[in-house]
């Protein structure tokens, strides 16, 4: 196993994030804290009571706490005519812990992915450093974002163990709809291909309706045994800080090989996050909390809209559905703007901390930045106001590419 390149997008928030005034490159809905989220229960709970304090910190239980699984097998199970086992789900500490543990666990030197892209660099990266051969299926802009089914078809070979999506889409917002979802589902289940779905931005849908037909369910929910689910209480759930994510499988025996796995990587999560994430995942809590973040995507929604609006002779977008991130192209005179110096000058002088889309996602997305607007309103609003000022002073002077 070799390492993995180094992973610009976490190298870039590492770098900026700290000093940066207005963090609009932040992929998280605005975060709570333990006082705030007890805030949102129905039963009004006292923040120092979701931990038990009694309790002794051993590794306790090794799969994940059962109370926890249990809330995460209701939730996928509400929307499937086949209920979940929480058994089917093992506790990670986080999306990025469970991916890794799918590529290590089911992936040998030889093998082959196909991956959906852009996306999060982890889920194309990694299988390379375990001696996979890997092919992206490129999603398109003038496209909204979609990839062609039938290049998939095409990416597919004798050797490829899986496909890798990221639905809902980092960086787009954009989703794979149902429709689609199924023809990628009945290919794979026909060649007895794994699909690894990084669902990390589930169930934040706030420009789409569960009534609209394509709408997109759990890959779990598509009648496919071979499939894996990853997630986390990072994104929708605004709780990034006690690292508490999981995968989830209908299939016991994928379960197994990601157990006997994770034995050499986790062994445990903490105790005193799983009580946390228990409870926001509770029936109590978890509708009001995501109610809290998709009425926050809207609402800060309309506010860049009405800045790439008003802006649009410099900027362009496809407006996403879902998720926490836009992809806005900046350009001048038809040329792509030199997005890494774009971000630099932009904190630099304002504060306003975005992410280039080139430096994160790979060079075709010159002029692209990722802008992550599901942060406290008031954030974005005077992150957007110092943006407005920048490009009526600034914006003439940063350097474009050919």
């Amino acid at each position: 196993m070799a390492p993995p390149p180094p992973f610009h997008v976490e190298q870039w928030m590492d770098k900026y994030e700290t000093t940066a005034k207005y963090n609009l490159a932040e992929t998280c809905c605005a975060s709570v804290s333990i006082e705030e989220l007890a805030s949102l229960s129905e039963t009004k709970t006292e923040a120092s009571s979701l931990i038990d304090l009694k309790a002794v910190q051993t590794y306790g239980e090794i799969r994940g706490s059962s109370a926890l699984r249990q809330n995460l097998a209701r939730l996928y199970s509400s929307k499937s005519s086949s209920p979940l086992s929480s058994d089917n789900i093992l506790i990670q500490p986080g999306a990025i812990a469970s991916n890794f543990l799918a590529f290590y666990a089911l992936l040998r030197p030889g093998d082959h992915v196909v991956c959906q892209h852009p996306t999060y660099q982890q889920l194309y990266e990694v299988p390379l450093s375990l001696g996979v051969e890997r092919d992206l299926w490129k999603c398109k802009p003038e496209n909204n974002w979609l990839p062609d089914f039938e290049e998939l078809k095409g990416l597919v070979n004798d050797r490829t163990r899986m496909i890798v999506l990221n639905n809902p889409q980092n960086p787009t917002g954009q989703v794979l709809p149902k429709s689609l979802m199924q023809k990628i589902v009945d290919f794979a289940e026909s060649k007895n291909i794994v699909i690894l779905s990084d669902e990390v931005y589930r169930p934040l849908f706030h420009g789409t309706s569960p009534m609209d037909p394509d709408f997109p369910p759990s890959i779990l929910s598509m009648g496919y045994k071979n499939t894996i689910a990853t997630g986390s209480l990072s994104k929708a759930y605004s709780l990034a800080g006690i690292r508490v994510g999981w995968a989830a499988s209908r299939n016991p025996e994928i379960i197994e090989q990601l157990a006997s796995a994770r034995d050499y990587t986790t062994i445990a999560v903490s105790q005193l996050d799983q009580q946390v994430a228990t409870f926001a995942l509770g029936p109590e809590t978890v509708h009001s909390l995501l109610g809290r973040n998709i009425q926050l995507a809207r609402t800060n929604m309309e506010l860049l809209e009405k800045f790439i609006l008003k802006h649009d002779e410099y900027c362009s977008w496809t407006r996403p559905v879902a998720g926490t991130t836009a992809f806005v192209k900046f350009e001048r005179d038809g040329k792509p703007i030199d997005a890494k110096a774009f971000c630099e000058t932009l904190q630099a002088k304002t504060g306003v901390m975005f992410l280039p889309g080139d430096y994160g996602f790979g060079s075709e997305f010159q002029g692209y930045v990722r802008i992550g607007y599901v942060n406290r309103t008031e954030t974005l609003r005077e992150g957007l106001e110092e943006l407005r000022k920048f490009m009526r002073k600034e914006y003439d002077d940063l350097p474009v590419l050919d």
